[in-house]
């Protein structure tokens, strides 16, 4: 897996500071992406051992909130069999902080259920996140005004909420995060 950014201070992809992890690939191709280079699956850096060691220490201040996962698509196969491990390590080593990751897959039905984005890992890895924000953006909604989402068919889900219940669980903000 290669990755294309990493910000180590990041406060728009989440509440609080966190670290954000740009992973490269993706294949939904959305229309008006802010991050369009990140559609390679090629582009940007190797994700190794370094890497991982790298975010871990980032996410070590008292002050850093978490780890996002962005891209490119978290959830392409190939992206979540490399991020399971790594995801492991940041909840076995930073318990008390909480991981967000966006994805333009919708959660009950392309990635709780059979489709080209589920695979051996898929369960193990949403089993350690704690919010969603699922769907691709959509142009045609775009909303500036919404917090942690770019258009208005994406939608925040409490991950645990919503595996314990069976049904979505969506997360609402209201005024500054």
């Amino acid at each position: 897996m290669n990755y294309a950014e990493i910000k180590k201070t990041d406060i728009a992809n989440g509440t609080g500071v966190r670290v954000s992890l740009f992973v490269s690939g993706c294949t939904h191709h959305c229309k008006g992406c802010f991050n369009a280079e990140t559609w390679d699956f090629n582009y940007g850096k190797k994700f190794t051992e370094e890497t991982e060691e790298e975010l871990l220490q980032a996410l070590k201040p008292d002050f850093i909130a978490g780890l996002t996962l962005l891209g490119g698509e978290p959830f392409e196969p190939d992206n979540q069999r490399r991020l399971l491990p790594f995801l492991k390590k940041v909840r076995e080593t930073y318990p008390q902080k909480n991981i967000w990751c966006y994805t333009g897959y919708l959660l009950d039905e392309e990635l709780l259920t059979e489709s080209r984005a589920r695979c051996e890992v898929t369960d193990e890895m949403l089993s350690l996140l704690d919010v969603l924000i699922d769907g691709e953006f959509v142009w045609e909604k775009k909303d500036i005004t919404l917090q942690f989402r770019g258009s208005s068919n994406q939608r925040v889900i409490d991950v645990p909420k919503t595996l314990q219940e069976g049904k979505i669980i969506a997360l609402t903000f209201s005024g500054t995060a």
